[in-house]
């Protein structure tokens, strides 16, 4: 089981979108500063999760998200916790 996650960083107000098969340890590993591309945004709180069964479609989805459509969707999800533009 693969998970696609959205993080939100609160020093910045963007997001971070990946996928994981164990999304506790990644999401700890994030927030230890462990993760080149988001070490310098500390700390996350998770905005997003979901559940695929394998990596193709975990691969897929993540692909959405980091799209301008995804995008689109999650500011209308979740406009109140954004201060900028993502």
């Amino acid at each position: 089981m693969y998970t696609v996650y959205i993080l939100l960083s609160l020093k910045d107000k963007r997001t971070y979108t990946g996928h994981t098969k164990n999304f506790s340890n990644r999401l700890l590993a994030h927030n230890k500063g462990r993760v080149t591309a988001t070490k310098h945004r500390l700390p996350f709180e998770v905005l997003y999760t979901e559940k695929h069964e394998n990596l193709y479609a975990a691969k897929k989805r993540e692909l959405y998200w980091k799209s301008g459509g995804g995008r689109r969707r999650l500011q209308k999800f979740f406009k109140d916790k954004f201060s900028t533009t993502f």
